[in-house]
C-alpha cells in the first residue's frame, strides 16, 4: 500500500523564531578590546571606546545585511564600564555614536559574566554586582533603547537575590531578565520572577539537566514562561545550546546541532520568540539554522 499523503509546512518567518547570536563575529574586528588595569589611563579607554563601537557597528551591519535582527553585544564593550579606574563619561563624550548605532541596531541584549553575582552572601562581590548591572543598563540606555532591551542574568539564592534586588534602579529593573540553568531549575526561577514582576528567558538546554514541571512539553513550558513577558518587554526570549562532547556537563557545543533544532521548531516554531542559539561559531550556526527555518517541513496529512 502506498504511504499516507504528506503535505508541506510554510517556512517559519519573522512572525516566529527569530534568530540571534552573542557577542562575537569572528570574521570581523572585536567588539571589547581591553586594556590592562595598570593601562586604563583616560585617553586610552576613549580609544577603546571608539574602537570598539566602531567594530559593533560593523557587526550590526553585517547582521541587518544578513537578516539577523538579535544579537547580545559583549560586557567588555565599555573597558571597565563598572570600575571606579574609568572615569570618563563614555555616555556623553560618545552619545552621538551611541545614538547612529542604536538606530538600527535590531534587538540588542547583554549578559553579564558568571561573577555578577546578586545573590552573594559577601557584601563586595553584591556591591559589584549592582555596580555591574548599573553599568549594563546605562549602556543599553546610550543606544537609545527601551526596556525591550534586556539584560540577562542568572539567580543563584532566591531569597538573597530578591532582597538584593531591590537596590537595584528602576529602569535596571526594567530591564532585567532571569534565567534557569542547572543548579536554579525552572520551578525556582519562575515563581521568584512572578514575585519581582521580571520576564524569565527559558535556556532549553539547561532545562534538560535540570528538569522541573513534569509532564509539561517545551512548547507548554514556552507558553506558561511567555505569561512573565508583558508588551514593554518585548518578544520572549529563549537559549537554545546541546552539550559539547567530552566536556563538563553544561559546556555548550562549537556548533549548532540542527537535528535538535529542528526538534524544537517542530515545537515552538510558530510562536514570536527571539533564540540564541549559544554557540562557539556565533553567526555560522545562525545562518545554518536559517536556511534550515527556510526548508519546509514535511506533515502527514490526517486527511487520507
Amino acid at each position: 500500500m502506498p504511504g499516507p499523503a504528506r503535505c508541506t509546512k510554510a517556512p517559519v518567518h519573522d512572525g516566529g523564531l527569530r534568530l540571534g547570536y552573542a557577542c562575537v563575529n569572528p570574521g570581523l574586528p572585536s567588539s571589547g578590546r581591553t586594556v590592562r588595569l595598570a593601562n586604563a589611563t583616560p585617553d586610552r579607554l576613549r580609544e577603546l571606546v571608539a574602537a570598539n563601537l566602531d567594530a559593533l557597528d560593523a557587526i550590526l551591519r553585517w547582521n541587518a545585511e544578513h537578516g539577523i535582527e538579535v544579537f547580545r553585544v559583549t560586557s567588555n564593550l565599555i573597558p571597565f564600564g563598572s570600575h571606579p579606574v574609568n572615569r570618563i563619561a563614555w555616555w556623553d563624550e560618545f552619545g552621538d555614536r551611541f545614538a547612529e548605532i542604536g538606530a538600527r541596531a535590531g534587538r540588542l541584549s547583554t549578559h553579564p559574566g558568571q561573577y555578577t553575582v546578586l545573590s552573594s552572601v559577601n557584601a563586595s562581590i553584591v556591591g559589584a554586582a549592582v555596580a555591574e548591572l548599573e553599568y549594563h543598563n546605562r549602556l543599553l540606555e546610550a543606544f537609545e533603547l527601551g526596556p525591550s532591551h534586556k539584560i540577562v542574568l542568572h539567580v543563584g539564592s532566591t531569597d538573597r537575590f530578591e532582597a538584593n534586588f531591590a537596590r537595584l534602579s528602576e529602569g535596571t529593573r526594567s530591564r532585567l531578565v532571569l534565567e534557569n540553568d542547572e543548579r536554579q531549575p525552572l520551578s525556582d526561577v519562575l515563581p521568584l520572577a512572578n514575585r519581582l514582576g521580571v520576564p524569565v528567558v527559558f535556556d532549553v538546554f539547561h532545562h534538560r539537566l535540570a528538569p522541573s514541571f513534569d509532564g509539561l512539553s517545551i512548547r507548554e513550558l514556552v507558553q506558561l514562561i511567555g505569561e512573565t513577558w508583558r508588551k514593554i518587554d518585548g518578544r520572549q526570549k529563549i537559549h537554545f545550546s546541546t552539550q559539547a562532547p567530552g566536556k563538563r556537563p553544561g559546556a555548550h557545543a562549537d556548533t549548532i546541532d540542527l537535528e535538535v533544532f529542528g526538534e524544537l521548531v517542530e515545537q515552538v516554531g510558530d510562536l514570536p520568540l527571539d533564540c540564541m542559539p549559544e554557540v562557539k561559531d556565533k553567526e555560522r550556526s545562525v545562518m545554518r539554522a536559517k536556511a534550515s527555518l527556510a526548508k519546509p517541513i514535511p506533515l502527514i496529512d490526517e486527511r487520507r
